[in-house]
């Protein structure tokens, strides 16, 4: 097949770029030919003989808006001159103006736009005013991008009930969660000193964006004032963050170790030993079945979308991410037992080994294999 992906990276480094990186690695590794239609793309990528590159560059433009208005209408002109010569073309929500066969749905905008930790819910500022044209655009434009494909990916059930919500029909709808790399994350010794982190305590890690209230870190430093004995990892960038404030004045900066944007993260979750992610509103969350893979046992949130992959046996899926005496009893229990967490963390694995990068992927060649049908195989490859 000739296979079009439409996307702003093709990285390792990114979520939704991550997912099209090991699609497009799994599309040339059969013998496809793959065309990446971003802005960024990974180096071997860039070499592969059988992968050609369609840059637009838009970095240059001084906000998202205008960089994502501006890819979309650059991506349209080039599909609409060489559409033709492609089998199938993958979009990622809206991104391009041009019809897709196979769009994936990452978020959705209208489910985030009512969530009561959208950035206008929170600053009656400029830059809460833009957060919200930002979304309410999107929310339409993806709507629009959504209804006009062939087949929908949902990431997760969570992403197939709001697509639902705006007007889908659940028969375009597939759903295939996110993948992981088992070999990078796996279950293995780690020097806490080397890292940074203390020896000899139970130590929690939490991932993500610690800016803004949705990673929901405010209501896990309350929860850790119940839990004297747990020690707390936070991988996050602390510039212009209210937490380690927040961490001093509940008298838990002790035992909260901030460690900044991290690249290490694989090192990290072997150090730890649970791994708690109550995010207030998340499509999926791929830290959550990096630390499965890793063998950590999670606490998350029916709020996120990973949480469905989380069962009694290998952690606790909490029904309000608010709740700090229910967050507060499951890490104590955590905390206090380790023979509890070995066996919850084996099954954390046993769980994600079902989750590959390389099982879906081969999905999604499944679902290109079935678009293509109905256009014609044997067209010209671009050159």
């Amino acid at each position: 097949m000739n296979i079009g992906i439409v996307t702003h990276k093709v990285v390792k480094g990114d979520g939704q770029g991550r997912v099209n990186y090991e699609i497009a690695q799994a599309a040339l590794q059969q013998g496809h030919r793959v065309v990446l239609i971003a802005s960024q793309i990974a180096p071997e990528l860039d070499s592969h003989p059988f992968a050609s590159w369609v840059p637009i560059p838009v970095v240059r433009w001084p906000t998202g808006l205008l960089r994502n208005q501006i890819f979309a209408w650059r991506s349209f002109r080039w599909l609409r001159r060489h559409s033709y010569q492609l089998d199938v073309v993958h979009a990622n929500g809206f991104i391009t103006w041009a019809t897709s066969d196979v769009n994936a749905a990452h978020f959705v905008h209208s489910s985030w736009l009512r969530s009561p930790v959208h950035t206008i819910r929170l600053r009656q500022d400029l830059y809460g005013v833009y957060q919200w044209l930002y979304t309410a655009l999107n929310a339409r434009l993806e709507r629009r991008s959504y209804r006009r494909a062939k087949v929908v990916v949902a990431v997760s059930e969570k992403i197939r009930n709001e697509l639902m919500e705006i007007g889908i029909s659940d028969k375009h709808i597939h759903v295939i969660p996110n993948g992981v790399d088992l070999e990078e994350f796996s279950p293995g010794p780690a020097k806490r000193e080397e890292l940074g982190l203390p020896e000899e305590v139970p130590l929690a890690l939490f991932v993500g964006d610690i800016k803004t209230p949705r990673k929901n870190l405010d209501t896990i430093l309350h929860a850790l004032v119940e839990v004297p004995e747990l020690h707390l990892a936070v991988v996050g960038s602390t510039e212009g963050s209210p937490y380690p404030q927040l961490a001093e004045r509940l008298l838990v900066a002790p035992r909260v170790h901030f460690l900044g944007y991290r690249q290490d993260m694989s090192r990290l979750m072997q150090a730890a030993d649970v791994f708690v992610f109550p995010s207030r509103y998340e499509p999926f969350g791929l830290v959550v079945l990096e630390a499965m893979a890793s063998g950590l046992p999670v606490i998350t949130a029916t709020t996120a979308g990973a949480a469905g992959l989380v069962s009694a046996e290998c952690g606790t899926v909490m029904d309000d991410p608010n709740d700090v005496s229910a967050l507060a009893a499951a890490l104590k229990r955590l905390a206090r037992y380790p023979e509890s967490r070995k066996r919850m963390g084996e099954e954390a694995r046993a769980v994600v080994e079902q989750y590959s990068w390389q099982q879906a992927s081969e999905r999604y060649l499944r679902l290109y294999e079935e678009a293509a049908n109905h256009k014609g195989l044997n067209k010209g490859f671009l050159t």
